[in-house]
């Protein structure tokens, strides 16, 4: 069997997926940001190794497509020349950390991403597969609908925190001890048995009765959440949209050409430093009321092998009947792992039609079932309250 048949964790670049449509190689960019230099070399690289097609995906990673066997190992190397690669899979794998992509200068998110990976990589830690952290130091919580293990915020004074995902309440520490608590969060995950197998999550064992030491647990409550921004010029630069998080290797080299540099999110957008206008190219999305931002959807069949059906053509066609403020999900298999949570509409393939799930993730259960796709495209009505 080829070693990137086998499937259950989180592709990497150095341990790739295999999909309908070749090997998914995963990058991981440092601190979630590309220089121009690395987003030019990618966008190349992408066309030289790959099919053009890259995915911003929902941890804020980047992912080419349609990558052969043969031509893995040089894309690796020149992926190591562009300074995107780890020291083996294992190092790979614990740098599992989404950083909230609208930082400022000053606030501490971008400094203590940098060093929560360099110290990950000095530690072996058995962390499972998708263990992750969250940076997220700006005065309102971003990241709150983004999945994470361990999160790095600050509270309603402004005070940094270490917070265990599933507790209501973090540790208030200071700079200096943000990191170190931190790991010491995941030490005691792994010591007080929430791995097993491979697997486990924090707020699942929080959740099972796991009791956090008084060293960890705190009664720091965490600052607001804020809702996911929506394609526009921001403070700093202009947050562009991807319909269904999917880019060409040209819409990223016009993009990086123009900017000082990017950075990734896990709201399937990108963030141009420095632009001061929206940028006119072809692939974005910034039209603030755009219904493909209302929309999520896996890649679907056939280039996913487990997909039951094609999603991103549907998903398209039923964008303009999504309520504004609404989301849809449409996934290829109960798995959902384009949008893990759950959405106020889901449509899930199996063996025998589409599922309708409302107010629930791809694993929850339907309100209806075996829909075929002509049904759910004449039926309006399906979509018309979302709960």
């Amino acid at each position: 069997m080829n070693q990137f048949a086998i499937k259950g964790w989180c592709p990497g670049a150095l341990r790739p997926m295999r999909s309908g449509d070749g090997l998914v190689v995963r990058i991981r960019p440092h601190g979630g940001r590309l220089s121009p230099a690395q987003a030019l070399g990618i966008a190349d690289l992408a066309d030289r190794f790959g099919s053009g097609l890259m995915d911003v995906t929902s941890r804020a990673n980047l992912q080419i497509r349609g990558v052969g066997d043969d031509g893995h190992p040089a894309l690796i190397a020149a992926l190591a020349g562009l300074d995107l690669i780890d020291a083996d899979p294992e190092a790979e794998a614990r740098r599992n950390i989404v950083v909230a992509p609208l930082w400022s200068e000053g606030d501490d998110t971008l400094p203590l991403a940098l060093e929560l990976e360099h110290a990950l990589a000095a530690h072996s830690l058995a962390l499972p597969v998708k263990f992750g952290f969250a940076v997220d130091c700006g005065a309102a919580c971003s990241l709150a609908d983004t999945s994470a293990d361990i999160r790095i915020e600050r509270d309603r004074v402004g005070a940094l925190i270490v917070r265990a995902d599933g507790a209501q309440n973090g540790r208030a520490v200071a700079r200096s001890a943000v990191v170190p608590v931190a790991l010491d969060l995941a030490q005691w995950f792994i010591a007080s048995g929430g791995a097993s197998g491979g697997r486990g999550r924090m707020a699942a064992h929080l959740a099972a009765g796991a009791k956090l030491p008084e060293a960890l647990a705190g009664a720091a409550r965490p600052a607001r959440s804020m809702s996911p921004p929506r394609p526009g010029i921001l403070a700093g630069g202009a947050l562009v949209g991807l319909g269904f998080g999917q880019l060409k290797a040209a819409t990223l080299r016009d993009l990086a050409q123009r900017a000082d540099g990017l950075r990734l999110t896990p709201w399937r957008m990108i963030f141009a430093e420095g632009r001061r206008e929206m940028p006119d190219c072809d692939g974005i999305v910034t039209n603030a009321d755009d219904p493909i931002l209302r929309v999520i959807a896996c890649s679907g069949a056939p280039c996913c092998g487990a997909a039951h059906a094609e999603t991103r053509l549907l998903a398209g066609a039923l964008a303009p009947r999504i309520p504004a403020g609404a989301k849809l999900h449409v996934s290829g298999c109960a798995k959902g792992c384009a949008h893990p949570g759950p959405a106020p509409l889901t449509l899930v393939a199996t063996t025998r039609g589409f599922d309708l799930i409302r107010d629930g993730s791809a694993r929850a259960a339907p309100v209806m079932r075996g829909l075929d796709r002509d049904s759910i495209l004449a039926d309006p009505s399906l979509f018309g309250s979302t709960g």
